[in-house]
């Protein structure tokens, strides 16, 4: 099933609002996120919130609590989280249309996964929405580690608060590490493709969501 829904990814921009450096006519930008109980991985709460671009500010929050069935298996993640979230969609496609968001951030990845197909890859193929992967650890996969190396490379990424791309030892590129001014925090936020937007979109994207180190509509 996950190698079917896969083959659906589109991994570059679609939508008008992608093209211009300002994202002239983004209006609408969506966070998603499931966080379980302490000590509980069968409790947890959907969350949706859906904040106006560029000033950022709360037009429309969903939290719920939901009981979580599917068994947890490395890599298939998104089978055990993802309906909830799909369903927290749907609700504000019936009850407020027109809040609906014209791209979603995901804490989680998207392309950067085992078989390059993560919770925000998931959730865009089944919303149609594009999606955003934001993930505050790095995925270990092909042959991407968090090694002395790695972290040299995001120690020199701190002056900048610049970026640099995650490539694979297949030469996938998979992801990009983001390390913003903000706060200057030293931790970087790992950026992927999930769904009908490219990298470079979705990274532009995510510095200018960001007030701390987390973009506001996951924070949030």
């Amino acid at each position: 099933e996950q190698a079917q829904l896969q083959a659906s990814v589109v991994e570059e921009d679609t939508e008008e609002w992608q093209k211009g450096s300002s994202f002239t006519g983004l209006e609408r930008v969506g966070g998603v996120d499931l966080s379980y109980i302490k000590g509980d991985d069968t409790s947890a709460c959907a969350s949706l919130v859906v904040l106006s671009y560029p000033a950022l500010e709360v037009l429309y929050e969903d939290c719920r609590m939901v009981a979580v069935s599917a068994p947890y298996v490395a890599g298939f993640l998104a089978f055990r989280e993802v309906p909830f979230l799909v369903e927290a969609v749907q609700r504000l496609q019936q009850e407020q249309p027109k809040l609906k968001p014209q791209v979603l951030l995901v804490d989680g990845n998207g392309l950067l996964h085992p078989r390059g197909f993560g919770v925000a890859c998931h959730l865009g193929v089944l919303t149609d929405l594009p999606c955003i992967g934001v993930a505050k650890n790095l995925l270990q996969v092909d042959g991407l580690v968090r090694d002395e190396l790695h972290r040299e490379q995001i120690r020199s990424l701190q002056r900048e608060g610049d970026t640099f791309v995650l490539t694979g030892t297949s030469g996938r590129v998979l992801g990009m590490v983001s390390c913003g001014d903000y706060n200057n925090s030293s931790k970087p936020l790992y950026v992927s493709v999930g769904h009908r937007v490219c990298l470079q979109t979705a990274v532009r994207l995510v510095k200018s969501c960001c007030r701390y180190r987390i973009p506001e509509p996951i924070r949030q």
